[in-house]
């Protein structure tokens, strides 16, 4: 007949439930950086949307006055 331990038992229980606290824990600030980052990353995004689309209006700008100057040679 084998015989247990019940305070190993026990230790090894916490031992395991600490590691997996200690797991979350990683996880959440894995998680609060990569929400961070997206954050960043959508507000990059629209500065650059926003950027494009002043340089097509600029682009957009100078055909129409070429268009012009060429209309008026």
């Amino acid at each position: 007949m084998e015989t247990t331990d019940p305070l190993a038992e026990l230790r090894a229980l916490a031992a395991r439930v600490e590691g997996l606290v200690e797991r979350a824990q990683r996880l959440a600030d894995e998680n609060r950086s990569l929400r961070h980052q997206q954050e960043q990353l959508i507000a990059e995004r629209a500065q650059l949307l926003t950027k494009n689309e002043q340089a097509r209006s600029r682009v957009e700008a100078m055909i129409a006055r070429l268009k012009s100057l060429e209309q008026h040679t």
